[in-house]
């Protein structure tokens, strides 16, 4: 059967190298049905016969991408479609990963199905951060799972305020703050006792990290709120961070302003995808372990 994906796109992760097997096992199944265009996360380690390309290539040319890797290159690769309907599609080099939910030992079952139209389609949101300056933006930037707000020193608390659609929240004194979507909600939020939400909510949670009270609680608010985070000690500095990477050092001069993106994100999953059994199988739910 003729695949209705005419390019697609492979990104893979750093340590391409130690996954050879894997990685020509997809592109054998790939090269007979589909024009294939390849993006290595690492470029000083290419491939022979795998030339890699700039990442905006897949954007601009492929029907579909592929994310060779775990959760990480996922969201690597979830970035570069914020602005784009493409499809992703998620194999896991590794162990079973909440978003690259695809093992090694089924690569070839399932990605013979999507080429041939059998899969399930899911829609997941990104959040926006923009950067102010004594209320001028200066830079933004964007996340599938979390924008977290956290000391810029390791050994020290911050003190901030959290406010949705310009109510006050709280003003917290904590390590940090988490503004977590579903996807993200098992991910470091989950760590800091946040709630787990399921995929198809258009919530928020909001989760301080190591806060200095005995009652806080993590908080869920709707998506189309506006989230405003500040620092209220002049002498505090913060860390702001998108999906893990490193954003703008922030002072009581700063704020960030977090709110949910229009564009979704375009997930495939194989046809028996079950994010419960997922769940169980991370999070060790229903064992003896």
């Amino acid at each position: 059967m003729q695949t209705t994906f005419k390019t697609i796109g492979l990104v893979v992760r750093k340590d391409a190298q130690l996954h050879l097997e894997t990685i020509r096992l997809v592109t054998s199944i790939l090269e007979n049905r589909a024009r294939i265009l390849i993006h290595f996360l690492d470029l000083d380690l290419p491939i022979a016969n795998l030339p890699s390309v700039p990442v905006i290539e897949l954007v601009e040319n492929a029907d579909l991408i592929i994310s060779l890797g775990g959760d990480g290159t996922l969201l690597t690769a979830a970035r570069s479609l914020v602005d784009s309907s493409t499809p992703l599609f998620g194999i896991n080099l590794g162990r079973l990963g909440f978003l690259a939910d695809v093992s090694n030992k089924d690569v070839e079952l399932h990605l013979n199905d999507v080429l041939d139209g059998k899969y399930l389609v899911e829609k997941r949101f990104f959040i926006e951060g923009e950067f102010f300056h004594q209320d001028k933006p200066i830079s933004s930037s964007i996340a599938l799972n979390d924008i977290i707000v956290h000391s810029h020193e390791s050994l020290s608390m911050i003190e901030y305020e959290v406010y949705s659609n310009g109510d006050l929240i709280h003003q917290q004194r904590a390590d940090g703050v988490i503004v977590a979507t579903p996807t993200g909600s098992t991910a470091y939020a989950l760590s800091g006792g946040g709630p787990i939400m399921h995929p198809s909510l258009d919530t928020l949670a909001i989760v301080p990290i190591c806060p200095h009270t005995l009652s806080n609680r993590p908080i869920v608010v709707p998506a189309e709120h506006k989230i405003e985070i500040r620092l209220s000690k002049d002498d505090n500095l913060a860390q702001l961070n998108y999906d893990g990477q490193a954003g703008s050092v922030m002072n009581s001069a700063n704020k960030v302003e977090i709110t949910r993106c229009a564009q979704p994100l375009t997930l495939l999953h194989p046809e028996n995808y079950d994010y419960f059994q997922i769940l169980r199988a991370k999070l060790y739910w229903s064992t003896n372990h």
